[in-house]
């Protein structure tokens, strides 16, 4: 099993920025047939969220609520994604999780967004709060 671990949480007041990084050990996504990589998040009391996929193909997906201000992306290393978080509102506040698939399916998610059971690797969590 390939083992995620998220950084760059932190807090920051409304309007700020954060880039959330995700490093995988004990795999190298890049030499799947294919992969989604992606994020979610979950508030307090909420189900977890689905918030930006990307395929092998590059095509990148969403949700409706942090379009234009994040950005999905595999990072130099290869082996690891980002996840840059700007114009962060408080309602951004969440725990906030890396994870990956080896279908490329997963990121075409549902009409409700991304599904979770659809990918099979999940980092620890970190936190992002904004005020």
């Amino acid at each position: 099993h390939v083992q995620l671990v998220e950084s760059g949480g932190g807090s920051v007041q409304a309007g700020g920025s954060l880039r959330l990084s995700c490093l995988a050990f004990g795999g190298t996504y890049s030499t799947y047939r294919t992969y989604c990589l992606a994020w979610f998040r979950q508030r307090p009391g909420k189900e977890r969220e689905g918030v930006a996929a990307i395929g092998m193909d590059g095509r990148t997906r969403y949700a409706d609520s942090v379009k234009g201000r994040f950005t999905i992306s595999p990072d130099n290393a290869k082996n690891s994604q980002t996840l840059q978080m700007n114009s962060l509102k408080p309602e951004d506040t969440a725990m906030y999780y890396c994870a990956v698939s080896h279908y490329a399916y997963a990121c075409r998610g549902g009409r409700n967004g991304l599904g979770a059971a659809d990918f099979g690797y999940w980092g620890q969590g970190t936190q992002v709060t904004v005020s």
